[in-house]
Formats: structure tokens, C-alpha cells, sequence
């Protein structure tokens, strides 16, 4: 004798707050939108909800499906609450957490732009791109650094499009980080795996800025090294500008390499002052030399045009006697205490002010 089984249909989940639902339209009002749940009975989009998505909701049409996130079980007439802005921005975001994990390419159109970056949207999230995710292409060089000016140039991007990848998110902060660069970094790596530290490349200086000058390269032209304000020349340099121009094609030879990013010295090219120093200069040596910059740690002091030397705070006690007994552009005679050309450092002490 067979035995019976009884076959069980299973409950349906009760809903909760904040899932995102989806159902058909069965009523439009001027006020309200009705939304049919099935089992769960009927959705309702009204008061403030209704007005924050008028423009989302005027060409809903009776049968059509809508997704709506719950925000209240059961409304005083016992329809389910429903907002269609915030699943809109839910689904929104769980799209992005997606491009984020595939690493996908999205193009978006630059709406504004402040010192720091550019200002865009993303499937209506507000999102922004940090001047430093730019595109060497697109990095803006600004000789003096003028916060001014880095403004004036990022504005150019405002109603043009860019194509970008999600670097960083936070739905909870309303967060959304782009980076252009990480774009083109992929390619930029596959360029690089061509070259190897110690290699000597020409190409052309294409921007300056404070901190050093930036030069292309490649056979395409697609790579970009920097050359630090320290690695163009033995001398001190103040000021990029008065060693490299824009245009000017110059040879630099590679000293660092960091994922997709190339780091160039110029002065590595140049003969090293430093080469043979011993025997120019030795402890106990009295030499003339102008102070040329203070540091937290003591004052610089050029010797000849590549070389500086170090007289230590300490030799004053304090920044403030320092400055007091130095002055920027005078000369005075210094006492040479250490000669360490493997560091390349001389350290000096103040014999008269003569």
C-alpha cells in the first residue's frame, strides 16, 4: 500500500524595511501611485516620497513595473509604504559595488569642478575625480602650483566626457571615488614592462609644477615619467623652470619604477661633482661658502654651484640665533668638520663672519 505525502506549499518571506520590491502599477492618482505586491497586498507611493519622484513617475503607465523600496510595513490605511527614489539610488549602488568588482570602464560627463577635482554623476550618485586620478594626458601643469589657476585649467573638462573606473565607494558616506588614471594604468604597465631601471630615454618636457617636471616618452608616446625638482639637476633648484622648458626634448635616464608610475633623473646624466671631493676637500679645511636656505635642521651652504654643505642647528642652539647669525646671500668662512662623499655630505662650522 503506497503512502500518501503531503506536498507543502512554502510561506513567502515576509517583507522587511528597506528591501527593494517590485510590482505593477493598478492606480494612478494625482497624488499617489498604487502599486499591486501580489501576496503582500498594495504598495503606495504618496506624500513626500510622490513629490521628491514626480519627474521619475509622470510617464508611469497602468501595467507597467516599477521597483520601489519599502519604508513603512503598513501605513495607517494598510497599504504598504513605498519610495521609488531611494531603490532607485539602492539599485544605483549595488550597480556600482558591480562595476567596482568587474573593474569596468564607465564614460561620464564632467558637470563641474573645484581646486581638488572634477565633479560628475554616475547612474545619478554624485561622484567625483581627485585631480591626482587624472590622466597624464590630462593632469593639469601649473608652474607655480596657483590652486587659481589648477581650477581654470579643470574647468576645460565641464560637458565633456571621460571615460573612468570606480575607485572607491561608501553608499553609507554617499561616496563614489573615480579614477581616470586606473584607466589607462593597465596599459601603461604592459608599455613599461619594456624598460628596466638604469635605461636612458628621450623624449619631451610636456608640463612643470613646484615639486619637478614631467617628461613623455615611448615609442607611441604614451609614457609619462617624472623628474623630481632633486633629480634635474647637482645644483639646488628653486625653481623647474629654470632648468627644463615645455617642448624641449631632453634625455633622462629611469631610476624608479612603481607599478605604472616612472620616476626620471636628468642630473643622473650630468657629470657628479660629487666624484673625487676627498681630495678637493678635507677636515680641518677653511672655505668660503654662501648661505642660501634655512631647514628645520640647520642651514644650507653652497660651496661651488653643484655642491652644498650642512652647518648644523646645533652649532647655534636654536633656529632663531641661527638666523641671527646667518643671513640668506651672505658669505662667511666655515670650518669643514666632515667630508662624507658616499652620502654626499659636508658639514661645516661658522668660524668668524669675514
Amino acid at each position: 500500500m503506497r503512502r500518501k505525502t503531503s506536498i507543502k506549499k512554502e510561506m513567502p518571506r515576509p517583507l522587511k524595511e528597506g528591501e527593494v520590491v517590485r510590482g505593477k502599477v493598478i492606480g494612478i492618482g494625482r497624488s499617489a501611485i498604487y502599486v499591486d505586491l501580489g501576496c503582500f497586498g498594495t504598495g503606495v507611493i504618496y506624500g513626500r516620497e510622490f513629490k521628491e519622484a514626480k519627474d521619475m513617475l509622470k510617464n508611469l503607465k497602468i501595467g507597467e513595473e516599477v521597483s520601489a523600496k519599502i519604508i513603512d510595513l503598513e501605513t495607517e490605511d494598510g497599504f504598504v509604504e513605498l519610495s521609488v527614489k531611494e531603490a532607485t539610488q539602492q539599485m544605483a549602488w549595488e550597480e556600482i559595488k558591480n562595476k567596482k568588482e568587474k573593474d569596468e570602464v564607465i564614460k561620464v560627463k564632467i558637470l563641474g569642478a573645484n581646486k581638488g577635482g572634477l565633479l560628475t554623476k554616475v547612474l545619478g550618485i554624485p561622484a567625483f575625480i581627485p585631480v591626482s586620478q587624472l590622466s597624464p594626458t590630462n593632469y593639469p601643469r601649473v608652474e607655480d602650483g596657483d590652486s587659481t589657476k589648477i581650477l581654470q585649467e579643470l574647468q576645460k573638462f565641464i560637458g565633456k566626457e571621460m571615460e573612468v573606473k570606480v575607485l572607491d565607494f561608501s553608499q553609507k558616506e554617499g561616496k563614489l571615488i573615480l579614477s581616470e588614471k586606473a584607466k589607462v594604468a593597465e596599459e601603461i604597465k604592459n608599455s613599461l614592462e619594456k624598460y628596466k631601471i638604469g635605461d636612458v630615454v628621450e623624449g619631451e618636457i610636456t608640463g612643470i609644477s613646484t615639486f619637478g617636471a614631467f617628461m613623455k616618452f615611448g615609442k607611441e608616446n604614451n609614457l609619462e615619467g617624472l623628474i623630481h625638482i632633486s633629480e634635474l639637476d647637482w645644483k639646488l633648484v628653486k625653481n623647474p623652470a629654470e632648468i627644463v622648458k615645455v617642448g624641449q626634448k631632453i634625455k633622462a635616464k629611469i631610476i624608479n619604477i612603481e607599478n605604472d608610475r616612472v620616476f626620471l633623473s636628468l642630473k643622473a646624466l650630468k657629470k657628479d661633482p660629487w666624484a673625487g671631493i676627498e681630495k678637493k676637500y678635507k677636515k680641518g679645511d677653511i672655505i668660503k661658502g654662501k648661505v642660501v636656505e634655512f631647514r628645520p635642521f640647520g642651514a644650507l651652504i653652497q660651496i661651488t654651484p653643484e655642491i652644498q654643505g650642512l652647518i648644523h642647528i646645533s652649532e647655534f642652539g636654536s633656529h632663531q640665533k641661527m638666523e641671527s647669525a646667518l643671513k640668506i646671500g651672505n658669505t662667511y668662512k666655515f670650518k669643514i668638520s666632515l667630508v662624507n662623499p658616499k652620502e654626499r655630505k659636508i658639514v661645516l662650522k661658522l668660524t668668524d663672519k669675514s
